[in-house]
């Protein structure tokens, strides 16, 4: 797979820069910033690191801290156009766990090998924090600048609550973003390939909103002996059961609708999604691969993920509690409140352990077109589509300075490297052309936008 040739236009794609967005995704990943929940986590070397860089590109980035070693750096690149609202650029420093011994390569490595980048964060998400850094010291070294303001924030914590990360921005440091309408970050803009020699590149233009559960379960407690029909870990089982089993009804979003729709083009299905009696299985089933970019946003859901209880196997606890993750869609929120309230039933309360709301985009914006058209250059023949992340990344914490997100984080990958299984997955790795095509995707659409 050869690299794709720099555009024919104005670019501030130096060769310096294809160098260092390797060179720092390796670096970046050698930094160890592990988030385990609960604050065990350190992202402040990193943000040393990503403050140190934009530095040397002339730029004037603040470290801001919620808690001591969490840190997260803002910094503004001035635009062209004053008038012109600012856009935000953000990626987060932190990563999930990573057992070395499941690896083919030591996950905190860093190494570049054949071509790959190898370690947890190549694509979640130090890749990308590795391409803004690359970008904005060629940008000061080319002279170029872009049309809006620019401000730049790398992030603590977004694999965890966000709690010492954007909420502490946006809830502390709103004035760092003033002028700010739109955003970009992470899971947008990769390749998807279908299996038919087909290339598809979704960009991210909503998220499914985020409801993971406590449930609690009380009884009487007793010995493991005597009946007993006030069984707290009975009553939760049955809740956690009905919870798990539950047939959640088809509910659209207007992202989804337009994923849908394009995706039909695409392969020369009639459908139409906002028609009435519109069965979404019947063309997920025609779709084949492409299926998955949508399958999983057309409904709410709700797993069970983790079960507590007792202490001893002949002694009936009187408490038990679950853990599940939920996730509504864009405007299901109050339906998803209301049928946890039915299926856990009369004897098991539940709780929000954690909440953020769901976003849409608009992609019939002049944004997302651009998004579109710089992607679609550096990869004729492909075509980029709209869809809605099954998860949610720091856009929901954002998204309360009115800040409207989008999922663009471009990556040409070849055949086999499947980026949704690399994201939290052994042996993630991105390859070195991946990154030189990143780097000149953002470069052309941040140049523009």
């Amino acid at each position: 797979m050869a690299d794709q040739p720099a555009p024919t236009t104005t670019t501030g794609v130096d060769a310096a820069a294809l160098e260092e967005v390797v060179t720092y995704t390796s670096e970046l990943i050698r930094i160890d910033t592990t988030n385990r929940g609960g604050g065990d986590c350190r992202e402040r070397p990193a943000a040393e690191y990503a403050a140190e860089r934009l530095a040397g590109a002339g730029l004037d980035p603040v470290i801001l801290e919620r808690t001591p070693g969490r840190g997260n750096v803002v910094a503004r690149i001035a635009g062209s156009d004053p008038s012109a609202d600012a856009l935000l650029v953000h990626g987060h420093l932190d990563v999930v766990p990573a057992q070395a011994e499941d690896w083919t390569k030591h996950p905190f490595s860093g190494e570049v090998e054949d071509g790959v980048v190898w370690g947890r964060g190549a694509v979640d998400m130090k890749n990308m924090d590795a391409m803004i850094l690359a970008l904005a010291r060629s940008w000061a070294r080319t002279g170029v600048r872009p049309r809006r303001d620019l401000v730049i924030a790398f992030t603590a914590d977004e694999e965890a609550s966000a709690e010492d990360g954007s909420d502490f921005l946006a809830d502390r440091h709103a004035d760092l973003f003033e002028g700010c309408t739109e955003g970009i970050s992470e899971s947008g803009a990769f390749t998807f390939h279908d299996g038919s020699g087909r290339e598809i590149y979704p960009i991210a233009a909503g998220e499914r909103g985020t409801g993971w559960l406590e449930l609690t379960a009380r009884g009487r407690a007793g010995h493991g002996s005597k009946v007993n029909r006030s069984n707290a870990v009975t009553r939760l089982a049955a809740a956690v059961a009905r919870i798990g089993n539950h047939e959640w009804p088809v509910r659209l979003s207007p992202t989804v609708q337009a994923a849908l729709t394009e995706l039909a083009a695409l392969y020369g299905i009639d459908a139409d999604p906002a028609a009435e009696g519109f069965d979404v299985d019947v063309l997920l089933a025609k779709l084949g691969p492409a299926a998955s970019l949508v399958e999983a946003t057309v409904r709410n859901s709700s797993n069970p993920t983790l079960l507590n209880a007792g202490y001893k196997v002949n002694v009936i606890p009187g408490e038990a509690t679950a853990m599940i993750d939920g996730r509504f869609v864009p405007g299901g929120e109050d339906e998803f409140r209301a049928t946890l309230d039915e299926l856990t039933g009369p004897d098991v309360d539940w709780r929000f352990h954690h909440r953020e709301t769901a976003l849409t985009a608009p992609v019939d914006s002049p944004t997302f077109a651009l998004m579109r058209e710089a992607v679609e250059e550096f990869a004729p023949g492909a075509r980029a589509v709209p869809y809605c992340m099954s998860g949610g990344t720091d856009a929901k914490q954002f998204s309360r300075l009115g800040i409207t997100g989008y999922g663009f984080s471009p990556l040409k990958l070849p055949p086999g490297f499947d980026y949704q299984a690399l994201f939290h997955g052994v042996d993630e790795r991105v390859p070195v052309e991946a990154l030189h095509f990143g780097v000149r995707v953002l470069d052309r659409f941040l140049r523009s936008a």
